[in-house]
């Protein structure tokens, strides 16, 4: 029987999760075929929640408190009080609606597995090769739980590493030298806020970007935290990256195993740490193929020529990663 803790982190959301008389508690234990365990906290108005069942029961379980959440959020940020909600009520099978209007929906089994995982766990990892919506579908959980109120904040944060050709010395500060590292984070942003909004959430530090050598003291608490392009990360950097994560954070890290652009190709954070975490409960890892490119069409043929040619040629493919 699997145990998973979720905490409420205020009066209104042991309200809405307990009810009046634990009445919502008895009827999720009751539908979900679970047991849940309630221990309160009156000096800071919290509770933690021990949820036990089989792992799918689990999971669905804490997948409803999280939608009550995000309902009651969405409601209590409405008209109301002067403000429209980011995300109103979604058709099903739906994730989020775009500053633009677009329904983002997962488009493959696989992209379905990981965002399921997401909404469920606290620690996810999403392999697989470019265009398969790794790094875009956690934006998307990211900002489903800054609005449910989850989390305080997004952190996107990414290794900084040259793919291949080498840029020289950039002008300005910090912020300058790393936006065009960070840059295909900015724009999965930009697509579901529009750049207005991501910009003004920047300033706010609601969202945060920082490269991942500046990661190392802090302890990220109340946070989303999203590791872009892991595969560049050296194992010693991956376990301090992972070791950052604090009380109510959720991090996903995104990586693609066959475009290693450190020179100790062998130390891949993102391949130790497969085999390091493969039984380590509470972490999932979600595998993503060619078939599973959301890109325009002729990105899985290209994918599968690479593929074909290096395995004809194993040797001269290690200077094509």
């Amino acid at each position: 029987m699997e145990g998973r803790k979720f905490k409420l982190k205020s009066r209104e959301e042991i309200l809405v999760i307990l009810g009046e008389r634990d009445e919502g508690l008895r009827d999720l234990e009751r539908r979900l075929k679970v047991q849940i365990f309630v221990r309160q906290h009156p000096e800071t108005e919290s509770a933690d929640l021990t949820i036990k069942g089989s792992p799918a029961a689990v999971e669905r379980t804490i997948t409803r408190i999280r939608a009550a959440l995000e309902e009651f959020y969405s409601v209590r940020l409405g008209p109301e009080e002067g403000r429209q909600p980011e995300n109103p009520e979604l058709p099903e099978g739906a994730l989020y609606k775009t500053h633009f209007g677009e329904l983002i929906r997962p488009r493959s089994d696989a992209q379905k597995k990981y965002v399921d995982a997401i909404l469920a766990r606290d620690l996810v990892f999403g392999v697989g090769p470019a265009g398969t919506g790794k790094t875009f579908l956690a934006a998307v959980c990211a900002l489903r739980a800054l609005r449910a109120g989850e989390v305080k904040r997004v952190i996107l944060t990414r290794p900084i590493v040259e793919a291949g050709e080498k840029l020289g010395y950039l002008p300005g500060d910090v912020s300058d030298k790393v936006h065009p590292y960070l840059r295909p984070l900015y724009d999965a942003f930009h697509a579901l806020l529009g750049p207005d909004r991501f910009r003004s959430l920047r300033v706010d530090e609601v969202i945060e970007t920082v490269p991942l050598a500046y990661m190392r003291g802090r302890t990220l608490e109340n946070a989303f935290i999203i590791l872009d392009e892991a595969q560049n990360t050296l194992p010693e950097q991956m376990k301090m990256f992972l070791t950052r994560m604090g009380m109510h954070s959720r991090v996903v890290v995104t990586g693609d195993a066959t475009q290693i652009d450190i020179r100790e190709k062998d130390r891949s954070g993102l391949v130790l740490a497969r085999e390091i975490l493969k039984k380590t409960e509470g972490v999932k890892f979600v595998n993503f193929s060619a078939k599973d490119v959301a890109r325009h069409p002729l990105v899985k043929n290209i994918l599968a020529a690479y593929e074909s040619w290096e395995e004809e040629h194993p040797d001269a493919g290690q200077r094509i990663l």
